[in-house]
């Protein structure tokens, strides 16, 4: 088999070019990634080693060269990651949002038609449903709730899901969408929640927590998230939608304690900062249709996920000590600063 992933030099893809790697030993991956801002080809060093990967430089928003790709290698499978993926960013740019994440999408579905894959795999997030209230905790996001985007970034992702099923709907394309709460792990680049504090922690600067810090996520380990959608991609069923998380609910304020006093530090460097725009409440999935269809469910306790994430960062200090400096400089004083 040949698979196209999208997206693999960014955080989740990276971690599903090496689970495809491990799983499906026999087939060939092929990545493909722009390497914007949140790319990192340094991510893949060890996957190029492997004769069954290939990696390439290229862009889903370029019809020539997703054209060009497709014929070339005659993909089987297609599972897009590539994406905008931060809310703050979609705040102060809406525009490649919707670029990247609708358009790009349309062009990779027109070829994925034209070349006749078995299917297409979109990632989606559970933040098309918009948000749940902090106190309604018998409440979950279900696959059937209506759509209520809160941001420029899941407005965008909203409308690729939506896409991708009239794709199948309409052209008969096999067409899957998971859609996933809040992902933590390795390689995932320092923007988001754990990543930042982790790295500001370790250098001893304030840790900015937006509002009161009490919004609630619902958090998988990348790796259970991989094994979601290897499942999902080979077993589930064509048009339907899959809601992959896993009953760890977290506010942001005690994952922040977590990881200062799994690294020895105080927590006066947590600093409270004016709330995002817009910011949703809480994110809480309900896996029960893929679980009851096709027996997944996470198998890494948050505990142990936490754990082994800020050990990660801790022996990795030279991969995101490259990353922090330059561009990622600029826009963090940009987001946090005099905030």
């Amino acid at each position: 088999m040949k698979y196209l992933v999208t997206g693999a030099a960014g955080f989740i893809g990276t971690n599903f070019v090496y689970h495809m790697l491990e799983k499906h030993p026999d087939d060939l991956i092929v990545g493909i990634d722009n390497l914007s801002y949140a790319g990192n080809i340094k991510n893949l060093d060890e996957a190029q080693k492997n004769s069954n990967f290939v990696f390439r430089k290229a862009d889903i928003t370029d019809t020539e060269a997703m054209t060009s790709l497709f014929k070339e290698f005659g993909f089987d499978y297609v599972v897009n990651f590539a994406a905008q993926t931060h809310v703050d960013r979609s705040i102060t740019d809406p525009g490649i949002f919707v670029r990247t994440n609708v358009l790009g999408t349309q062009i990779l579905l027109d070829c994925a038609r034209k070349f006749g894959i078995r299917r297409f795999h979109q990632i989606g997030t559970d933040e098309v449903y918009g948000d749940l209230p902090l106190e309604a905790t018998d409440k979950f996001f279900v696959e059937t709730l209506p759509l209520k985007a809160s941001s420029p970034y899941s407005a965008s992702k909203a409308g690729a899901d939506l896409l991708a099923l009239s794709y199948h709907r309409t052209f008969g394309l096999s067409v899957t969408v998971s859609r996933c709460s809040n992902n933590y792990g390795p390689f995932q680049f320092p923007e988001k929640l754990i990543p930042l504090m982790l790295i500001n922690a370790m250098n001893d600067r304030e840790l900015p927590v937006y509002g009161n810090g009490m919004n609630v996520r619902d958090w998988l380990y990348v790796e259970d998230h991989c094994e979601a959608v290897d499942l999902i991609l080979h077993k589930g069923r064509d048009g339907e939608i899959y809601n992959v998380g896993g009953h760890n609910e977290m506010h942001n304020i005690d994952i922040v304690k977590i990881i200062l006093g799994e690294l020895g530090k105080p927590e006066s460097l947590i600093k409270y900062v004016t709330d995002r725009k817009g910011h949703d409440l809480r994110y809480a999935i309900d896996p029960t249709k893929i679980n009851g269809e096709l027996g997944w469910l996470p198998k890494t306790k948050f505990a142990d996920g936490i754990k082994s994430t800020i050990h990660w960062y801790v022996d990795n200090k030279a991969w995101w000590e490259e990353i922090v400096s330059g561009e990622y400089r600029e826009y963090y004083k940009k987001m946090y600063e005099n905030r």
